[in-house]
């Protein structure tokens, strides 16, 4: 039978990084709430970066910076896509204008 996944809720979570800001050790935090003390550095970093924004739930966090990346990604595929484009229509302008030219010398 798998374990559950703790879940801990924003003020939970910032309790923690007050009492460390009071001056209690990670170390000490994490015995006392039973958590590692590596996801207590991650908590602190996430709130570090992200201050307010920081532990708002269940996966939908940071949505801007995921929706920028994400139209980055779409503008670059769409600059290939663009460039590819535009070497097929030149291509395809030379064909048609090397076609042209031997229709015109047959004509002849």
């Amino acid at each position: 039978m798998a374990l559950k996944r703790r879940l801990f809720t924003r003020e939970f979570k910032l309790q923690v990084l007050r009492e460390i800001q009071s001056g209690k050790s990670v170390a000490q935090a994490s015995r006392e709430h039973q958590l590692h003390p590596t996801l207590i550095s991650k908590w602190q970093k996430q709130h570090s970066q992200y201050a307010e924004q920081a532990f708002s739930g269940n996966g939908n966090t940071y949505k801007d910076e995921a929706r920028v990346a994400d139209l980055e990604r779409m503008i670059g595929q769409l600059t290939m896509e663009n460039a590819l484009l535009k070497k097929a229509l030149l291509r395809l302008k030379g064909l048609a204008h090397c076609s042209s030219k031997s229709s015109s010398k047959q004509s002849t």
